[in-house]
């Protein structure tokens, strides 16, 4: 190599160090001490077991033993007792007929899938979630599954969070946790670090909720119907950084992952794409309602919905299963807790059963993970290192609450916020006070014409190139995309952005799919009726004739301040009066062949 082969790489590596500082660099300076520590696994002796503790009344025994890797539990209308297991890839039933609390016999297997984990039952049928996949199989008389049916193909690959869960919400429903990739990280794929919902054929999704690094353990509070989950903490910031989450779950929400993290925390790993502060996704992020001690790692949620044995001061309380600590030096975790709610608020933590870390913190005999009530009140707890499943039992003279059936009206009203409204261009927001009409035109395809592949999600799913006119004395463009013909979300809305800047008259092809842009610089996107930010193509059943793809451009006087992700309708009263013309671009996409998966 010569002298100025060596020189040019110098400074060819000096401005490629620069960059990266200019990119990245924000003064952060934060010491961190961290701790690797697990405790050892010992023995689940008889002795051991008699050790745990639970509130007068209660009493702790052991319902089943040598299930190996035991995860998620799912107990069915006629008592039998479903449970995944993650490292043997399948699914296990027991049985208690006589009614003794122990299982009657060895686990029967029912069903072999690679990656077994979330479990739900609904209406006569078990479904199944893997990492990518969810199966679906009547339930036999004989409590052994039928044929199963694969309902979803494409759930986003698993990474750090491989461990999906799922359950049938009260508006029948399938909701569906989709942990993060990695500790702290942009995810590139929208639905991951999300709760997701489907229709019970799994034939469609959105993302309920995003920001969300593992939410494994989820349910709805029996009185108000609203939607609670535990989120798993970032790791590596230290012993008490962070708690773990509390949330209370809407649909549209952020929570904070990977940028912000429990009241207000800012997590100083990561950095925000498009130039985004950190403190702006704070401001549009939601604060943990509670939280719980850092890196107890939260699994199964169940609420007590009265009717059971469970004491009627329990009804309306929630109980969450702590796998136990790994990154901290004093172990956390290794229990289940109770979060007290009142009013349908939670108040606080407290344990409910502990003694399953031993030996003053060196040792433990269990790692909690599945939590369900069995058909006679009882609570059963899944041991996924020793393979034993817990019962506590209530067995003291206080009466249960009347049973409570969880409302589903709040469920379904956001899920209709947005439906059944006119398009956009129809809407009193759009009303404009100039005249101009805007000719909005496309390289792609021609007006009322078909809509390339590679611009829907069966292919590529890039935005399409679209160009338009000045117009005189605009401050910014809104550009919003509907489609009036699909259903049940109608119109469904497929692209939102918003401070498109005066001087630009022309997006290019395949703009990046993150809230802010840089180039053209300013220009926001919002939520699309998926639930994701930026472009969300064409992807209309097979089958299906020809959709119509509505192309809506808004000139404005101002530009908008708005929240990160904001929706259509946000972006439409904001725009509120502020319209000089407007126009549209239709397109139509039809999908004949079901694309290979």
């Amino acid at each position: 190599m010569t002298s100025n082969s060596r020189a040019l790489l110098l400074l060819v590596g000096a401005v490629m160090s620069l960059s990266a500082r200019a990119q990245q660099g924000d003064g952060t300076d934060v010491p961190i001490r961290t701790h690797v520590f697990k405790p050892d696994k010992v023995e689940a002796t008889e002795a051991r077991v008699a050790g745990l503790k639970a509130p007068r009344g209660f009493k702790v025994s052991v319902f089943a033993r040598n299930l190996k890797n035991a995860r998620i539990i799912a107990v069915a209308p006629d008592g039998r007792i479903y449970v995944s297991r993650r490292d043997t890839g399948d699914v296990v039933m027991l049985e208690d007929r006589d009614g003794d609390g122990v299982a009657d016999g060895p686990a029967v297997k029912v069903l072999d899938r690679a990656g077994a984990h979330g479990l739900a039952i609904h209406e006569g049928r078990l479904y199944v979630a893997t990492v990518k996949e969810i199966f679906m199989a009547p339930l036999l008389a004989d409590g052994r599954v039928g044929d199963l049916k694969l309902i979803v193909g494409d759930l986003p690959d698993s990474g750090q969070h491989p461990n999906r869960t799922i359950a049938f919400g009260p508006d029948g429903m399938l909701y569906i946790t989709a942990g993060s990739t990695c500790n702290a990280c942009n995810e590139s794929n929208p639905e991951n670090a999300t709760i997701l919902r489907a229709s019970p054929d799994g034939q469609s999704r959105v993302i309920v909720a995003s920001g969300l690094r593992n939410t494994i353990g989820f349910d709805w509070h029996p009185a108000t119907g609203e939607l609670w989950g535990m989120d798993h903490g970032i790791d590596f910031l230290g012993d008490e950084v962070q708690p773990e989450e509390l949330n209370r779950i809407e649909q549209g929400k952020r929570y904070g992952w990977p940028h912000v993290w429990g009241d207000g925390g800012i997590n100083p790993q990561s950095t925000p794409a498009g130039e985004v502060t950190k403190a702006q996704w704070k401001a549009d992020s939601v604060p943990m309602v509670l939280g719980y001690k850092a890196h107890a790692a939260p699994m199964q949620m169940i609420f007590a919905n009265g009717g059971g044995r469970f004491p009627a001061e329990f009804a309306g309380d929630a109980f969450v299963t702590m796998r136990g600590s790994w990154n901290r030096k004093e172990a956390s975790g290794y229990e289940i807790v109770r979060v007290r709610f009142a009013d349908g608020k939670p108040q606080r933590f407290e344990p409910f059963v502990t003694g399953f870390l031993t030996d003053r913190g060196r040792t433990h005999i269990a790692r909690p993970v599945g939590l369900a009530w069995a058909k006679d009140g009882a609570m059963l707890m899944a041991d996924d290192a020793n393979g034993v499943i817990y019962r506590v039992a209530y067995e003291g003279s206080a009466a249960p609450a009347p049973a409570m059936k969880t409302p589903a009206d709040e469920m379904k009203r956001q899920a209709q916020r947005g439906i059944g409204v006119p398009l956009a261009r129809d809407r009193a927001e759009t009303a404009s006070r100039g005249s101009s009409s805007i000719e909005l035109t496309s390289s792609s395809f021609a007006p009322d014409a078909a809509i390339p592949s590679k611009h829907s999600e069966y292919a590529d799913g890039v935005s399409p190139a679209l160009t338009w006119k000045a117009v005189p004395g605009a401050r910014s463009y809104v550009l919003i995309v509907e489609d009036p013909d699909a259903k049940p979300i109608t119109p469904f809305v497929h692209w939102v952005a918003w401070n498109i800047p005066a001087d630009v008259t022309a997006l290019p092809e395949g703009l990046q799919e993150q809230e802010r842009l840089t180039e053209p610089p300013g220009l926001m996107q919002g939520a699309t009726s998926r639930g994701s930010v930026g472009y969300y193509g064409p992807r209309p059943p097979v089958g299906d004739p020809p959709h119509h793809y509505h192309f809506q451009l808004l000139a404005l006087d101002t530009l908008l301040q708005l929240p990160l992700g904001a929706s259509r309708d946000d972006v439409l009263a904001a725009a509120k009066g502020h319209v000089l013309g407007k126009g549209e671009l239709i397109g139509t996409y039809r999908q004949e062949i079901k694309p290979p998966k």
